[in-house]
């Protein structure tokens, strides 16, 4: 008789995973954790090329490139305060410290970002942060 062990990844496994997987930077691995279909938003200006909604885990990969070549990466502080968890729902909160490439102004924004795990994959990702401050530092 064979013993099959399933691995059965919880929605904190899943998101810790994807957390670790920002840090090592690779737009295409992070895009595994996703579903094919995914809810995605990121709030902010027309302007930065970012923001918006997504809808497919192939966009995931093209939003990290995209957000890399408008900051500097090795100038990030990312502190995470807390990362809530309550069945497929998981909701991180911290504060964000970037600097934008174009104007060299350093911004900070507090932020929490909710997101929702099915079958080991997320596929929902709302992302709150002080746009206004985000959209200064790029201004011209």
């Amino acid at each position: 008789m064979f013993s099959r062990k399933v691995l059965i990844m919880t929605t904190r496994d899943v998101v810790e995973k994807f957390f670790g997987l920002l840090v090592g930077g690779d737009p295409d691995k992070i895009a595994e954790v996703f579903a094919d279909d995914i809810d995605w938003y990121v709030p902010g200006s027309g302007s930065l090329p970012w923001t918006g909604p997504r809808t497919k885990r192939s966009e995931v990969a093209d939003y990290f490139r995209t957000l890399g070549a408008n900051i500097v990466p090795e100038k990030n502080v990312d502190d995470i305060e807390a990362l809530l968890v309550d069945g497929d729902h998981a909701v991180m909160l911290g504060r964000f410290t970037r600097v934008a490439k174009g104007t060299g102004r350093t911004f900070m924004t507090p932020i929490a970002m909710h997101l929702q795990v099915a079958g080991g994959k997320i596929v929902k990702l709302h992302l709150y942060e002080d746009t206004l401050a985000v959209a200064e530092a790029y201004a011209e």
